[in-house]
């Protein structure tokens, strides 16, 4: 442990400066072009979709509502990290204060797990629509998608509300350099003078427990409804529910994918993948993922499809 001289016993007059990606500097506006315009192309596509889903009363179905609760979670979570990393990137504004890497830390912690959580909540909803489409209307109701939203963002609550506790209970001594273009969990908890067993092994279960556990759950789901969809004798019908699935796999992978290879490349990868690659990827699925999210279900969901035309259309003619 460092002299005490070197402690701070207020973490509240702690500031901590932010690398963005460590080692490429000198193409930091040159990555930020793609970046930037992922997030636009997240904001306006999601909100699109959210707009549309909300004031068409067509919509208004348990696919398109946990769609629009998607969305949502993507807006919130490109939002959390994006502006900061451009900040970094452009005008080289790297300072951050203990509080406001912790609120950060937080809420993609938060998001992430009521993210999955909504994943799950939309295999469900595909497994039911295509192996009891009759008792649909009966299991996914109104009431049954209120109560889904408020498990996912109480869970979620639970689940990351500890993480604020963790780094608050660490002595720091004086080390304020993070690798990283937004603060995470073992980027700060790492920066303390203390032993961090016990976060390193909450962060595994919440890992495994919570968010591993839904993709479990998710590719479990899909698997009896893949068997299902194969044994439908009309080929139309099995390719609008693969086209169905399809988009909730696609946008799955994207999610689960870049996750768990940051997570776990943060924690057991740090001497054999360089410093970069994992600062890249953990960029990746937090900006990547909800750009491409409404593209993928704008052009998979065919009902979708038919509002962005009509929404168009006056847009044409008076054009």
């Amino acid at each position: 442990m460092a002299p005490s001289s070197y402690i701070y016993t207020r973490t509240q007059d702690m500031w901590y400066v932010l690398l963005g990606i460590p080692g490429l500097e000198d193409v930091h506006t040159w990555i930020s072009i793609p970046i930037c315009f992922r997030y636009i192309v997240a904001i306006v596509g999601n909100l699109f979709l959210i707009f549309l889903i909300v004031t068409e009363l067509r919509l208004h179905e348990p696919m398109y509502l946990f769609l629009s609760t998607l969305a949502l979670a993507d807006v919130l979570l490109t939002t959390s990290t994006v502006p900061k990393m451009l900040a970094i990137f452009w005008f080289h504004s790297m300072s951050v204060s203990f509080g406001s890497s912790v609120f950060q830390m937080f809420f993609i912690h938060f998001i992430f797990v009521a993210e999955s959580a909504v994943l799950l909540a939309m295999a469900f909803e595909c497994y039911v629509a295509i192996c009891y489409p009759l008792r649909y209307t009966a299991i996914l109701t109104s009431s049954a998608f209120v109560k889904t939203g408020i498990a996912a963002v109480v869970r979620s609550f639970i689940v990351c509300f500890p993480f604020i506790f963790l780094v608050h209970r660490l002595v720091y001594c004086g080390r304020n350099i993070i690798p990283h273009s937004y603060g995470e969990h073992m980027g700060i908890a790492r920066l303390a003078c203390d032993n961090i067993d016990i976060n390193t092994i909450y962060g595994l279960t919440v890992a495994l427990l919570s968010t591993g556990l839904a993709v479990m759950l998710i590719i479990m789901s899909y698997t009896v409804t893949l068997c299902t969809v194969f044994q439908i004798p009309s080929w139309t019908a099995r390719f609008k529910a693969l086209s169905t699935c399809g988009a909730h796999i696609c946008v799955i992978l994207m999610f689960c994918v870049p996750a768990f290879f940051s997570f776990f490349a943060h924690r057991f990868g740090g001497k054999t993948i360089p410093r970069h690659i994992c600062v890249l990827v953990a960029n990746l699925y937090v900006e990547v993922p909800p750009g491409l999210n409404s593209v993928i279900y704008g052009v998979e969901i065919t009902q979708i499809q038919d509002q962005v035309t009509l929404f168009s259309s006056p847009i044409s003619i008076c054009c």
